[in-house]
């Protein structure tokens, strides 16, 4: 059954244009009133698939639309992969188009190769908000097409799979042509990376990227093919169990773009770890013109950050983690009473607009807008 969502300008006829006629498919947990295998083979591009709440077991499949929404109705609906996958790769499968998925847990995905996926994205354009990924090889994996585009709002990363022989990531983007993460957390890694893209585009800002006690993952962000970065205004903090003393990487595996700049500002870099590298870049591999620009990030624990490392660093404060109003309750912001506090000066005045935070995260996925202090303070948070 096809539930039309009706314009009350209907009768407009053909002033009214085409995505006004989209279909709303609804999709329940039994199948009533419509299994999701039904709804994907029935959509017509510009159509909303809305899925009720519940568990969806097995319920694997292939986006081929070129316009498509799909979206978690109420209480966040669970997709629960239980041993099925699409083409040996994810739960669903984005092939190519411009695909809106909100609002829906993806669990559980096992393959072969070991990179199963909550969504594997392949071309096209991918919006992911409020969703969750729990307990995969891969939350999300993308292929390496340069025209592709992925945006990530609002959403959360857990629970690698303790899986011997691989290396699981939260979140793993090829080589595509611009990522955009806001407002969304990451944490319970293992061995793997929360974050790792190959992006030619990086836009990386208000996030929680914190490992917790429970994680072991490696690097915290890793840009391994370097491109143009925008890392502002998150909080990342790796674990005592981490794999990897360096908390951003930045160039390890060589030149992959022409452009390859990185700005690091307003950022909260928390280490357990013993000695912390909390910045380590590779300008050598990345050629003539890498720009490597650091402003008024907050480093907390022992650790390097600019020593040794080429590029322009200013504002940068090293503290203790004392220092901070509650970490273990995930609140990094400085105490009311800190020195630090008003120490450094306007970033745009530093690295111009991109520098400047407009926003910052909140609990538990999310941002809140931020308007510019009398005074900035180090750190992502300026509460």
């Amino acid at each position: 059954m096809r539930h039309l969502v009706l314009s009350a300008a209907l009768g407009l006829g053909l002033l009214i244009p085409s995505s006004a006629w989209a279909e709303t498919l609804i999709v329940g947990p039994e199948g009533v009133p419509m299994a999701l295998g039904e709804a994907l083979k029935q959509a017509r591009d510009g159509d909303v698939i809305d899925l009720l709440p519940g568990l969806y077991k097995g319920t694997v499949g292939v986006i081929e639309q070129k316009r498509l929404t799909i979206r978690g109705v109420g209480d966040r609906p669970v997709v629960e992969a239980d041993g099925r996958h699409a083409e040996g790769k994810a739960i669903w499968v984005v092939r190519n188009g411009d695909v809106t998925i909100e609002n829906i847990e993806f669990r559980g995905t096992r393959v072969p190769d070991a990179n199963g996926a909550g969504i594997r994205f392949e071309k096209g354009r991918l919006t992911v908000m409020r969703c969750r990924f729990v307990d995969n090889q891969t939350g999300l994996l993308t292929a390496n097409f340069l025209d592709a585009e992925l945006r990530i709002e609002d959403s959360e990363f857990v629970q690698a799979v303790r899986q011997e022989g691989s290396l699981p990531h939260l979140l793993y983007v090829g080589r595509i042509g611009r990522f955009e993460i806001t407002g969304s957390r990451f944490h319970q890694g293992f061995e793997g990376h929360l974050i790792k893209s190959r992006a030619k585009v990086n836009r990386i800002a208000y996030n929680l990227i914190v490992d917790g006690p429970d994680g072991s993952a490696s690097y915290e962000i890793d840009l391994p093919n370097g491109g143009d970065a925008v890392v502002v205004g998150n909080i990342l903090a790796q674990s005592a169990q981490t794999q990897n003393p360096v908390i951003v990487s930045y160039g390890a595996e060589g030149k992959a773009w022409d452009t390859n700049r990185l700005l690091l500002s307003h950022n909260t870099l928390v280490s357990d770890y013993p000695l912390a590298w909390f910045l380590r870049s590779w300008p050598e591999k990345l050629g003539e013109g890498t720009s490597i620009r650091a402003v008024n990030n907050l480093t907390v624990g022992p650790g390097v950050f600019s020593f040794g490392s080429a590029g322009r660093f200013d504002g940068n404060w090293p503290t203790v983690a004392s220092s901070l109003v509650e970490p273990m309750l995930l609140d990094f912001a400085l105490k009311r009473d800190s020195w630090l506090r008003g120490r450094t000066d306007d970033p745009r005045g530093l690295a111009g607009d991109e520098a400047v935070p407009t926003a910052e995260f909140t609990l538990p996925v999310g941002t809140r807008p931020l308007a510019p202090p009398a005074a900035w303070s180090p750190g992502a948070l300026q509460r």
